[in-house]
């Protein structure tokens, strides 16, 4: 068995963290920020052209930099509770 309390351990803490408002809300701003130039770096010439927009692109365009925010601020917070 790992030594240290359960609250900072595991995946159930892990979530407890990533989930909590101090992680969310400036993940939120990462993703909303890097997702509007990756959408528009990514289909900048099809809205031009006029072809439409990939949705699923554009949901991925978001979400993956809100996990990648999200994911490394709870990671580091976890450390910090060690």
């Amino acid at each position: 068995m790992k030594d240290g309390p359960p609250a900072t351990r595991g995946f159930g803490a892990f979530l407890g963290v990533v989930t909590h408002s101090r992680i969310v809300l400036p993940a939120l701003k990462v993703a909303i920020i890097v997702g509007l130039f990756l959408n528009v770096i990514n289909q900048g010439t099809r809205l031009i052209d006029g072809d439409g927009v990939n949705w699923v692109q554009v949901v991925l365009n978001f979400c993956v930099p809100y996990c990648v925010a999200s994911y490394s601020a709870a990671r580091n917070e976890m450390r910090e509770r060690r």
